[in-house]
Parts: C-alpha cells; sequence; structure tokens
C-alpha cells in the first residue's frame, strides 16, 4: 500500500514518520531524497546552478541551502524553477526505493510539499499531520528560534491548513502529548496495515 504523509511546517511530520517506522513501515523521506539527488557533483546539482545561478553554491562546491532558501522564498517564479529541477529528481529516486520495499509492508511517503505538488491522488491514503497554525508559529518561533515574520512566510508558502485538510483520508492531530500522538498514529498504522493484509502490530 502506498501512502502518503504531510504536513505543514513544524507540524511534526518527522516525528510521526519516525514512529511509523518504528511500527515497521518503510518511510521514504522527501527531504531526505531532495538533498541526494542535489548533492556535490550530481546532475541534480548542476541543472540547480544553470536555473539560479552559482551564488547558490558555497565555496566548497555544495548547494548553499539557507542561500537558495533566501532566493526562492517570496519569488515564485525561481521557486518553480527549483522545484522542476528537484521534484522530477525526488520522484525517480523514490520509485527505486518503493520498488525495493518487502512485501506486505506500508511503503509510507513522506513529502512535505504533496498537496502542493498534487499528489495526493496517488496514494491509497494520505495521512496529513495537523496542527493549528498559531501552534506552527509558535514551535518556529519558541523551538527553533526563527524570525515572526520569517516563520509566518514559510507557513503562507504552503498550502493551507484547510488545502492539506481535503486532501486528508487521515488526519493526525498533533497538539497534544507524545503519547496521545504515538497512540493516534499506531491506530492508523493498525488500519492501514488490516486493509493490506498484514501482520497487526
Amino acid at each position: 500500500m502506498r501512502v502518503g504523509l504531510t504536513g505543514g511546517v513544524a507540524s511534526g511530520k518527522s516525528t510521526v514518520a519516525a514512529i511509523l517506522t518504528d511500527l515497521g513501515a518503510v518511510v521514504v523521506d522527501a527531504d531526505v531524497l531532495a538533498r541526494e539527488v542535489v548533492a556535490r557533483g550530481t546532475e541534480g546539482l548542476a541543472a540547480v546552478v544553470d536555473a539560479l545561478g552559482a551564488e547558490v553554491l558555497t565555496d566548497d562546491g555544495d548547494l548553499d541551502r539557507p542561500a537558495v532558501g533566501r532566493l526562492v522564498f517570496g519569488d515564485p517564479e525561481r521557486r518553480r524553477a527549483l522545484e522542476a529541477v528537484v521534484h522530477p529528481r525526488v520522484r525517480a529516486r523514490a520509485a527505486e526505493l518503493e520498488s525495493a520495499a518487502p512485501e506486505g509492508v506500508l511503503v509510507v511517503h513522506d513529502i512535505p510539499l504533496l498537496v502542493e505538488t498534487g499528489q495526493a491522488r496517488e496514494f491509497d491514503a494520505v495521512l496529513v499531520v495537523d496542527v493549528p497554525v498559531e501552534v506552527q508559529l509558535a514551535r518556529m518561533t519558541t523551538d527553533r528560534g526563527m524570525d515572526p515574520a520569517d516563520a509566518r512566510a514559510r507557513v503562507e508558502a504552503q498550502a493551507t491548513r484547510e488545502q492539506r485538510l481535503d486532501a486528508a483520508t487521515h488526519v493526525i492531530d498533533n497538539d497534544g502529548t507524545r503519547e496521545q500522538l504515538r497512540d493516534a498514529v499506531a491506530a492508523v498504522h493498525r488500519e492501514l496495515t488490516a486493509r493490506l493484509g498484514g501482520v497487526r502490530p
């Protein structure tokens, strides 16, 4: 079963992905793949430089992620140019990992921009980790030390909460305790593995 996992910035999606891994799911992390496909020496990195310019490179020849962030946030045209390079390469690598997964397990694709990139319909189930926008902003400013204006810009650059919820087949509320979150994720995992015909945890 192909499962999409998404959530807004600072929603706790990575924590949910870790819990799913503990429960036996194979998690394909789009953020990790996005780093792999533009690693130093890759064709993907060369394509990013072609699209955005040499100023996105560090002195060592790696992708300068803060520099890229400054370039693309608030500039839809440049962001689309970056996405046109990264997204197809990430999807191709994710397909390779999925095909290598064992039979009878959930394959969970952890995709921050699942809704924004129109991928929801490609999955048998879509899990959305949900918190109020105020919680996202508080976590970014308090836990990550971000400037409030920068935090709001990050939230506003993504799909709205309502758009994510519209795409969800399962909503995982992460506005409670870690134990409550684990219980909620385990319940979804049990339901999906039962549908798959797998062994319940």
